[in-house]
């Protein structure tokens, strides 16, 4: 009859009533519970970790805390260098990966790369660049370059160079196509296409996740120095290696600071460029 919803559409039926549906709904949320519980007590046991040592560790972790209080205040001034060394590193690793993620991020979009083999060779080298670590990129490049911040740019380089070119790569595939086809319709050739059609229409999207990819450089740069290559990561790294916890915490607060500042200045500029 005309107007009778169809069982497709969910309705009441013989075969389909509604506390039926939701016994099912209600075993099969049972059964997901019961899986992720048994996969954890499997992988707690595999890796001897539980609540417990947390709990056997709280003790420990007091003392810690005990530790670390007072700060070194007068440790402050020998920080500042390094911590400018830190924003420094982030700078010019932002800048450079954020120059060459243009052309790699266009030859990555379906919608503008020359054909298909450049499209298919550089997703897979992003997917590459992605995979790498950068506590691990810091390894290999200190070991290259050996101690200092030159190592730790170069780590940042290519960890920023795979973020922002998939980023990217997937705005571009994103973005209005009718720009582009008029372009090309009136006898532009591809850099126009780029400079006219692609670019105004991802330029936003670039800006915030240029910033983004700084917050993470400047956040990420504190790590590598622990494994030699700069910035005031290795301060922190040598205060606590000498048990100099007084002067720690005071590197822990500067570091909280410093970056509650870049990311607070760093989101005012995304909230008026977007």
């Amino acid at each position: 009859m005309k107007g009778t919803p169809s069982p497709q559409q969910g309705t009441f039926t013989p075969n389909n009533p509604p506390g039926l549906r939701a016994q099912q709904a209600k075993w099969k949320l049972t059964f997901v519970f019961a899986v992720v519980v048994l996969v954890y007590m499997f992988t707690s046991w595999q890796t001897n970790s539980s609540l417990i040592n947390l709990w056997n560790g709280l003790p420990d972790v007091w003392r810690m805390v005990g530790e670390l209080f007072p700060p070194n205040w007068g440790y402050a001034t020998e920080t500042w260098g390094r911590l400018s060394e830190t924003i420094q590193m982030a700078i010019i690793a932002t800048t450079v990966a954020g120059i060459l993620c243009i052309p790699i991020s266009l030859m990555a979009s379906s919608n503008i790369a020359p054909n298909k083999w450049i499209y298919n060779i550089t997703k897979q080298i992003m997917n590459i660049l992605r995979t790498i670590p950068d506590l691990l990129l810091a390894v290999i490049f200190v070991g290259i370059f050996g101690i200092g911040a030159f190592s730790g740019i170069m780590a940042l380089i290519i960890f920023s160079l795979g973020i922002l070119a998939k980023l990217l790569a997937e705005t571009i595939e994103a973005i209005d196509k009718n720009p582009l086809e008029a372009i090309r319709a009136s006898g532009g050739n591809t850099l126009q296409v780029i400079v006219y059609g692609v670019m105004p229409q991802i330029l936003p999207q670039y800006t915030s996740f240029t910033l983004y990819v700084f917050e993470i450089n400047v956040r990420a740069s504190l790590v590598l120095g622990f494994v030699g290559a700069g910035g005031i990561g290795q301060l922190l790294q040598r205060s606590i290696s000498f048990f100099q916890y007084g002067r720690a915490m005071m590197i822990i607060i500067i570091i909280f600071v410093a970056v509650v500042i870049i990311e607070y200045i760093s989101g005012k500029i995304r909230e008026e460029i977007m």
